[in-house]
């Protein structure tokens, strides 16, 4: 099978088209021909430096995998040959306390496809038969493959962790990232009201279009915030960028407000008044890993209609270096999709 393969630490050089021999699939494994794979940040944060425990080069990445089942193992009964399905990329060992409770994303021994396992940047990837989904009729392939790790973890901040409900008001940060376009839909869909911030028009108008009250982001973001809450605040925010929006977060919370914490990206450390938070009744939460259950949940609310993905750009699997590239711009709309 043809796979882009990294090979060592650093920029497109480090990536390579080559044959690697066709999987054959263990006795309870299911062998997906991809049809589609999504990019995800960590892709290009581990083509720079390994950050999952396991990763070893050379090393196939793409963690969102949507295709046709080829092969199947003896004791696999879930699925057959032709098949549509998409991958669920977190296995866990299946054995130990957390994955018997139902969260294998905090196995000690937790696998990732795509992260620390081969992934779908390859014409063929091989997984266990429990992490595979089948993909229903109406939906396209290459939608399906843009749905696992965004809209799991968007999934999962609003309801699990958020415990959204009708009528509260929700705000989201970076409203045009993968997860938080799954944020927006998702919280609307529970009967919430959204507001979304963004720094550039263009991507304020993409927030409207999926429902949301739109702010741009800046000093006075929490103020005008509170401005179109009658003085109150929100009631939850989502929150994945880090130290950038983290003072903003924080103030536009009502009293007894929640925010749920799902990511790091301009940065790790932040400071913030102990006194605040407490006589106000704040919720710091961390959303963690989420469970098989959130991500079935998930597929059971997106294949039931009215969601949509947003696809940002398509390219071929010879082409990873500029998929890559273009997803480090920044400059992109949804998701971006690579074709074996």
């Amino acid at each position: 099978m043809r796979a882009m393969v990294q090979t060592g630490f650093g920029g497109a050089e480090v990536l390579s088209l080559r044959h690697l021999p066709d999987p054959e699939p263990g006795p309870a494994d299911v062998v997906v021909r991809v049809h589609t794979a999504a990019v995800n940040r960590l892709d290009l944060l581990q083509r720079r430096t390994a950050l999952l425990p396991g990763f070893e080069l050379p090393h196939v990445g793409g963690m969102d995998v949507a295709g046709q089942v080829d092969a199947i193992g003896p004791q696999v009964t879930t699925v057959r040959p032709g098949d549509r399905v998409l991958i669920d990329p977190t296995i866990g060992c299946g054995t130990c306390a957390t994955c018997k409770d139902g969260q294998p994303g905090y196995c000690a021994t937790l696998a990732v496809v795509g992260g620390n396992r081969p992934g779908g940047f390859a014409e063929y990837v091989t997984v266990p038969a429990t992490v595979v989904h089948r993909v229903p009729d109406h939906v396209d392939l290459a939608e399906a493959a843009a749905l696992p790790t965004a809209w799991s973890l968007g999934w999962h901040a609003v309801h699990r962790v958020g415990g959204v409900r009708a009528g509260e008001w929700v705000l989201v940060q970076a409203a045009t990232s993968a997860v938080s376009i799954a944020a927006i839909q998702l919280a609307r869909r529970a009967g919430a009201r959204v507001l979304a911030v963004a720094r550039t028009e263009a991507k304020r108008a993409v927030a409207a279009d999926l429902g949301a009250d739109v702010l741009h982001l800046d000093e006075h973001t929490a103020e005008r915030v509170r401005e179109h809450t009658d003085g109150h605040g929100v009631d939850l925010v989502v929150d994945h960028v880090g130290t950038a929006t983290w003072a903003t977060s924080l103030a536009s919370l009502r009293t007894g407000g929640r925010i749920v914490l799902l990511g790091n990206t301009t940065g790790d450390q932040v400071s913030f008044s102990l006194s605040d938070v407490y006589r106000r009744g704040l919720r710091l939460l961390g959303a963690g890993a989420y469970r098989p259950a959130d991500f079935a949940d998930m597929l059971d609310a997106y294949f039931t209609g009215g969601l949509r993905v947003l696809r940002g750009a398509e390219y071929a699997l010879a082409d990873l270096a500029q998929a890559y590239a273009r997803q480090e711009s920044g400059d992109l709309v949804g998701k971006i999709l690579v074709r074996p």
